[in-house]
């Protein structure tokens, strides 16, 4: 049978976890080998790069890239999983009509945008001495979580309908930031209390919105043999890295995964780049088929493995 290999810009709908998506996919490819890129939350929705085959060895690369949001925060409500879905804990007036809790706003995105120490919500799959915090929830426990560093790169506001007590806005921001908690730690900077009530997420990296496809639409493509462009080849999230084809007599020592003295100069975008210390490598071999990624040793001047893809 045969195994697919690459990256599908998957349009997560609301109601599917991450989980879903992936056992929906090994059931439409007929094939185990799959990995999403970082967790959404059943009812958000957007973009969740799923990764095929060998592509799964990007998992973790894919997760660590930068990601942009369009949520709804919801003042004067606070609850016990920082959005809409959860147990109302408290509720005040507001209305951003009002032109101090409008400028009260501004000034907290304003304030947030940065790096700060944000506390993991008590709702989310981190783990806390092998438990998931989120199982702990259901069980009615609070645990001490560590403050981690979060780097907040915009915060600007959308222009679209909401109500009197919500703003729209987009989040550019580093892996790792919860925007549940960005809602309630806004809301509490403030003063008025504050949760998630939307979130869409619109791009991871290079993969964006516009280009995501829902499940339907990628069972429909694999049953009509239409697969075309729908996997993303794993060498294009290298595409910043000079590429080297190696000669046939080198093949075995890059299946093998081997140190290589390149004689050629790697080349990007048919320029030729004299190696430097530690600098990547795309390496094909004698056929042109995209086989690893390699690190340039300054020292011993040879490349040596890092990533293999065969």
């Amino acid at each position: 049978m045969e195994m697919y290999n690459g990256i599908i810009n998957v349009y997560k709908e609301k109601g599917f976890t991450s989980h879903d998506v992936v056992a929906k996919l090994r059931g439409i490819f007929k094939q185990k080998k799959i990995g999403h890129t970082g967790t959404l939350d059943p009812d958000a929705e957007g973009v969740l790069p799923v990764c095929l085959g060998n592509a799964t060895r990007v998992c973790d690369l894919l997760t660590d890239k930068d990601k942009v949001y369009e949520a709804v925060l919801r003042l004067g409500m606070e609850t016990d999983t920082q959005d809409t879905t959860g147990k109302i804990l408290k509720e005040s007036p507001a209305d951003l009509s009002d032109p101090q809790l409008r400028q009260a706003l501004e000034e907290a995105m304003e304030y947030f945008t940065g790096t700060y120490d944000q506390i993991p919500p008590m709702y989310s799959a981190l783990k806390v001495n092998g438990k998931k915090l989120y199982e702990l929830a259901r069980e009615g426990k609070t645990v001490e979580r560590k403050a981690r560093k979060v780097t907040v790169y915009s915060i600007t506001s959308v222009d679209r309908p909401v109500g009197n007590a919500e703003a729209a806005f987009q989040v550019h921001c580093s892996k790792g930031t919860y925007i549940r908690t960005l809602c309630y730690d806004m809301g509490q900077r403030i003063g008025c209390g504050g949760c998630m009530a939307g979130l869409v997420r619109t791009r991871v990296g290079v993969f964006r919105l516009e280009d995501a496809l829902r499940l339907d639409q990628i069972e429909a493509r694999v049953e009509a043999g239409a697969i075309g462009d729908l996997l993303i080849p794993v060498d294009r999230m290298f595409a910043d890295c000079p590429a080297q084809k190696i000669p046939e007599s080198m093949d075995k020592l890059l299946y093998n995964g081997n140190p290589l003295k390149l004689r050629r100069v790697p080349e990007l975008n048919g320029e030729p780049i004299p190696p430097v210390a530690d600098m990547r490598v795309r390496v094909y071999d004698s056929k042109g088929v995209f086989r690893a990624v390699y690190r340039f040793d300054g020292d011993k001047a040879l490349y040596k493995s890092e990533k293999m893809f065969l």
